[in-house]
């Protein structure tokens, strides 16, 4: 994100989960985004399904590391689905942040 007269802009990571679970899911061969036990207790707690469901964001030396888990239709070829969603959510990530 470039840097603008009044400073630097940061962006939450919920945002950046979002923007990466609907990349991802615009691929066909997505079933869904698998959620975790704190996904789990979020909407039987609470309610309300977490917007960044499946995806995990840790920053690193580089910038952000993203772990993304995944349900696939049957029969999908695995390896080329994750160089696909890989190119789809850097995409959407760089050009909306």
């Amino acid at each position: 994100m470039p840097n603008d007269e009044q400073g630097s802009g940061k962006i939450p990571y919920d945002v950046i989960a979002s923007i990466a679970g609907t990349a991802v899911l615009k691929n066909e061969c997505v079933y869904e985004l698998a959620g975790g036990l704190t996904d789990s207790l979020s909407l039987s707690i609470l309610g309300k399904d977490s917007a960044g469901k499946g995806i995990k964001i840790s920053r690193n030396d580089d910038g952000l590391d993203l772990d993304i888990h995944i349900i696939v239709e049957f029969e999908t070829k695995i390896p080329q689905l994750a160089w696909e969603i890989q190119a789809a959510v850097k995409e959407a990530v760089e050009a909306e942040t």
